[in-house]
């Protein structure tokens, strides 16, 4: 089930959706399988009709859990936009998770060993926002998932910087935030950080004359 694409801002697009790992399912299977085994051996030793009865209720129970789980793993969904980081899950009742890219400080991944094996791990997210720290586990590949949002947030500057972001399509307080992220990154230098934002706010700059062009992008002689 791939994520509602009418809950897209405009312009925005999806660079990576993805479901949890496999390893999501890791509980619940190894429960069912570990009934399954003790049903059958006690079964055979005890012959017990009521103990019978007991185990496949269990077994039963486990069943509903994996199935709850898949339908839970349907609806989770780990998603890196053109603008945010997005993360949805649940049947019925939702809950979200979204961080724009300009308020992304830092990415961190962090594996075991057997999720290095199979490809699996947690993902941790710094932001500027009141949360702080965020952390999603069971990501695929989370050390290729850390340079997509690297290199998306670079993308994102770049454009930026270059001026190819139309003031129709972002509010000013929203460009306000990508210049502050970029701030904070070491992307711009305070004076670059401060002509922009004059610019943006139609106020005159240190010179108090017009500061409308926009930065030189990146790698032109400034």
């Amino acid at each position: 089930m791939p994520f509602p694409r009418q809950l897209l801002n405009q312009d925005e697009s999806i660079v990576l959706d993805v479901h949890p790992h496999w390893l999501f399912f890791a509980e619940p299977a190894l429960t069912v399988l570990g009934l399954v085994v003790l049903t059958i051996v006690l079964a055979i030793v005890a012959g017990n009709a009521t103990l019978n009865i007991v185990m496949l209720v269990l077994l039963v129970v486990a069943l509903l859990w994996a199935g709850w789980r898949t339908l839970t793993w349907r609806t989770t969904h780990f998603v890196i936009t053109s603008d945010r980081l997005i993360y949805r899950s649940g049947v019925f009742a939702k809950r979200g998770i979204q961080i724009p890219l300009e308020r992304v400080n830092n990415v961190n991944f962090k594996q075991g060993v057997l999720e290095r094996i199979v490809g699996a791990g947690d993902l941790l997210v710094e932001s500027a926002g009141e949360d702080g720290q965020q952390r999603f586990t069971d990501v695929r590949h989370p050390d290729r998932v850390q340079n997509i949002i690297h290199a998306q947030i670079n993308e994102n500057e770049n454009r930026f910087i270059a001026g190819a972001t139309p003031v129709s399509a972002v509010d000013t307080a929203t460009q306000l935030e990508k210049l502050e992220g970029m701030l904070q990154r070491g992307t711009l230098t305070r004076e670059e950080f401060d002509l922009e934002k004059h610019r943006l706010l139609g106020t005159g700059g240190a010179d108090g004359g017009s500061t409308g062009s926009p930065l030189p992008p990146p790698g032109a002689s400034r």
